[in-house]
């Protein structure tokens, strides 16, 4: 296993400044000095269909090509009222706008079968404790049904820090292997909190469950230079402590690196007997996926529960909708474009609110 390290983006198209996050050495230790980056990219990244294919306006799968011109691809699922998802669609169902301007959309595809990268984010700590076999077990189940042999997955750890538990494979079985080791981290107290009800808490001078920080690993380090389909899924309460980032910073990394985020609320209320702090931070993971295209399922601690949020981000994602458009604004100055897909039957969209403009490395030759 090893820890993850973490770059901050500071310039943006050809100047890169970037300090390391360092958790080896002690938990969320930070390097002062800026460094390359030393995470590649899979050898297999080059296979999967990139997110700059050929325009092509008709109706039908869109072929993958080495092309360097700037398009945007949007993997998105329709829903009616109740939540059921719409098959069936076609191009001239949908409307494509960016910053408000309308966009052509120069190529859809209603594939479910495109290639998957996959990280699961697993939270390990002290309020976790007993609803991680839960969790485990469930969630082995998951990628048993989920993951195809064109789709790989990896599994991240958090509580004091992010530790990269399993990297990416193909096998089911190594990442159950991987959850089975997640164990909860012991860094917490049954003291009471002065003033407070007492109950078990994490303890005031160790940091609990960097979650934040866990989010812009994963999107940083592992997804970002991938390409295809790419999603997250979180099993936490929500409950941050100690991250050296803020949520923006989560969502801005999960944004450019075109991820998908679900989170999946399971929480063990009792954790904190009558002294009921936290669960704040369900507000927090909405705002994060929200901006990705994912949504916050509520699990809580039960068992049936959890598989079936797993069952419907299963036939989410087997059912998502794929366009691309090429931006009339041609602009790669970093900003962020806000983005809005509209269906003319007046279905809900799941999609994600918005991009960076930052200029693409070209495809492999």
């Amino acid at each position: 296993m090893r820890k993850l390290s973490a770059f901050f983006q500071i310039g943006i198209l050809t100047v890169l400044l970037i300090p390391t996050i360092l958790t080896a050495a002690a938990p969320s230790a930070w390097a002062q000095n800026p460094v390359p980056s030393t995470t590649e990219p899979r050898s297999s990244a080059a296979q999967k269909p990139a997110d700059s294919q050929k325009p092509d306006d008709d109706q039908g799968p869109a072929g993958t090509v080495k092309v360097n011109v700037n398009v945007v691809g949007l993997f998105f699922n329709v829903k009616d009222k109740h939540g059921a998802l719409i098959p069936n669609m076609t191009k001239d169902d949908f409307q494509v706008f960016e910053d408000g301007a309308p966009q052509t959309i120069k190529y859809f595809a209603a594939d479910s079968n495109l290639p998957l990268t996959l990280g699961i984010l697993i939270d390990s700590s002290g309020s976790q404790r007993n609803v991680l076999d839960m969790e485990k077990q469930v969630g082995g189940a998951f990628l048993h049904q989920i993951l195809t042999d064109k789709d790989e997955a990896y599994v991240i750890d958090f509580n004091v820090d992010a530790e990269l538990v399993q990297d990416y494979t193909r096998d089911v079985h190594r990442l159950q292997a991987a959850l089975n080791k997640v164990k909860i981290n012991t860094g917490f107290t049954t003291g009471p909190i002065p003033g407070a009800g007492g109950g078990p808490v994490p303890t005031a001078n160790s940091p609990g469950t960097v979650l934040y920080d866990a989010v812009y690993l994963s999107a940083h380090d592992m997804l970002a230079k991938e390409v295809g389909r790419k999603a997250m899924i979180l099993l936490t309460d929500g409950e941050d402590e100690g991250s050296r980032l803020k949520i923006k910073d989560a969502i801005e990394a999960a944004q450019k690196a075109d991820a998908i985020v679900y989170v999946l609320l399971c929480a063990d209320r009792g954790f904190y007997g009558s002294f009921q702090v936290g669960y704040s931070g369900e507000g927090e993971m909405r705002k994060l996926t929200e901006a990705t295209g994912g949504r916050v399922i509520n699990v809580g601690n039960k068992f049936d529960k959890l598989r079936e949020a797993f069952d419907q981000i299963a036939a989410e994602l087997r059912s998502q909708y794929n366009l691309g458009y090429t931006p009339s604004n041609t602009k790669l100055d970093g900003g962020y474009r806000k983005l809005e897909i509209k269906c003319k039957q007046n279905y809900k969209i799941q999609s994600r609110a918005g991009y960076y403009a930052t200029a693409r490395e070209p495809l492999p030759q």
